[in-house]
Formats: structure tokens, sequence, C-alpha cells
């Protein structure tokens, strides 16, 4: 029987452990198929407080381990395949059957980025291939950049990215995009985005350095192959967040993300409780899920305390 049981790691759930193991806890993490999350796949932060020259993600995701060790927290690599929420203490199965029980559980596994799975993509993240443009479009300043997607998040990364590249081409699979019409106007509005609609992306490329070189396309009306030339490629085709495992017993939107109570991370359950990406449709920083991870630990322990209050229906039915 543990007090509280963190699922996932990354900035807000190791954030979370920090907090519970200093409040004497001793919190259980369960770290996940990818302990320390996606900043173990990024290579340099310079945008998290307090490290003026940068710092390597896996560096950083392996301090606050260490510092959430130090306290007392307690971790164990496995994925949870099933949870019963239905009463307290909750119980959590992992795979290979072995239940583990506690009287809270902070949800903090995070959102996946969606991938093309084209050949050149996945081994060239964090090498020039990126899904998030604020955490890395500072590092192509004067280059050439390719956005992949043609929704509202790719027009507004494309937006954003005109900041630093030299050029920002949108690159979409349809001749139509699905992002909404102000969002469009707003792209096609720039000065320094090109387009390359109706093209299938094949393959990352890369020079005979390994630095990636661009983006091979098919040209959906010719049926020929193309290579549209690019130091930068982000894929922008939305993220899912990791609530699967949950069936359904904690409330989420029609895309998947976690449903809190506003200005806390209370779910729908009283003693369960959502940090970071999972819950986070808008921002996905590491800073606002390390402060998602603090205001989940401090409802934890105030619910362990007895002094929260859950009654939703102000908020759902004001």
């Amino acid at each position: 029987m543990y007090k509280s049981i963190v699922i996932g790691t990354g900035p807000a759930g190791l954030t979370a452990a920090i907090y519970l193991a200093r409040a004497n806890l001793n919190p259980l993490v369960i770290e996940g198929v990818q302990p320390g999350g996606q900043l173990t796949t990024t290579t340099e932060v310079e945008n998290f407080p307090g490290f003026p020259q940068g710092i390597q993600g896996p560096e950083l995701m392996d301090n606050m381990r260490k510092q959430a060790e130090r306290f007392g927290a307690q971790f164990r690599s496995g994925w949870v395949e099933q949870v019963d929420f239905s009463s307290r203490p909750f119980k959590m199965k992992l795979e290979g059957g072995e239940e583990l029980t506690s009287e809270t559980v902070i949800l903090s596994t995070g959102a996946s980025a969606k991938y093309l799975g084209i050949p050149g993509e996945q081994e060239n993240v964090g090498r020039g291939v990126s899904t998030c443009a604020t955490c890395d479009g500072f590092f192509f300043r004067g280059k050439r950049i390719i956005v992949i997607g043609g929704g509202d998040s790719a027009m507004e990364e494309a937006n954003f990215l005109t900041r630093f590249g030299s050029s920002v081409t949108i690159v979409h699979r349809r001749d139509e995009l699905r992002a909404s019409k102000i969002m469009q106007d707003r792209a096609r509005s720039n000065e320094k985005i090109k387009w390359a609609l109706n093209r299938t992306p094949l393959a990352v490329t890369t020079d005979e350095n390994g630095m990636v070189k661009g983006l091979s396309v098919r040209n959906n009306a010719t049926d020929q192959e193309e290579l549209i030339e690019a130091e930068g490629v982000f894929v922008a085709i939305g993220h899912t967040p990791n609530t699967k495992f949950l069936g359904g017993v904690i409330d989420t939107d029609e895309h998947g993300y976690i449903i809190v109570k506003p200005g806390t991370t209370e779910t729908n359950i009283p003693g369960v409780f959502a940090c970071g990406d999972v819950q986070d449709i808008r921002y996905r920083q590491a800073i606002t899920a390390a402060g998602s991870g603090c205001m989940a630990a401090m409802d934890c322990e105030k619910f362990l305390e007895g002094s929260m209050v859950h009654d939703w229906s102000e908020t759902l039915n004001p």
C-alpha cells in the first residue's frame, strides 16, 4: 500500500515526485516505456529556467530523477495496463500481472507526438527533425524549414518558425487545408511561407555528413518524386494523449486529454490527479509541465490530509 503512486515521468511526474517525497509521502513512480518522457529525445534545452548555457534533455531528466530519489521517491520500470479507480485504495495492474494499491494516484503519462512513419524521420529526431517549434525553432536561425501538416497546429508552427528561418515551406498531402480560415489567412499573408500542397512526404533525406538536407515528396498531380531542400523538418500533425490504459474511467475531452477542475489538477475521481501534457492541449512545455506537477503533488497532499473539497457540481453546472 502506497500513499501515492505517480504514473509516468517527464518534468511533470518527476516534479510531483520531488514534492511528494519532500512531504514524507514516499511516492512510487512508475516510469513506463520511456523514462524521462519526451525530453530524453531532445538534445539541447535552452528554455528551461536556471540553465543560462542550456542543458541536454536527458541530463535534465536524470538530475530531476536523482533529486526525487534523494528525498525518498522510489522508481519502478514497467507499464500500467489496467486501473481500478472504483474505490479506494486504488488498484493498478502492471504488465506481467503484478498489482499495486495506493491511496492516491497522479497521472503524468504525457502526450505522444504523431509521426508520419517515413524513412529518415525517427532516426533524425533532434538532428534536424522536430515536433515542437517553440522548443527547437531557435536552432534554425537563417535556415530553410519545412512544416508538415495542414491543420491549425501546422499553420501556427509555420508562422512561429518564420521568426527564425530564412523560409518556411508547408507540405500537405492534399490541395485543401484542414486549418481554420483565420489560421490559413494568417499563413498565406506571411511572405516567408511557401507552399507545397498536394504532395505526399516519402522520406527525410540527409547529406554525406548525416545532416538533414530536405524532404522527399511525391507530387500527387504528376506522380513524380521531388526533393524540397531544407535543414529543418517539423512534423505538425498532432499529439495523442497517453490515456488509453485508463479504460474511460477518467473524464477526457474529445481528443483524449484528461479534464481537470479549472485551477487545480483534480480529475472527476477524488484522489486521482493529472498533470503535464496528458491534460494540457495548449502549452505542452517542460516548464508548464513541471509547474502542474508541483500543483498535483500539493493537491494530493491536501487530499490525504482531508482538507480538499471535491465538488464538481459548481464547475459542470454553474
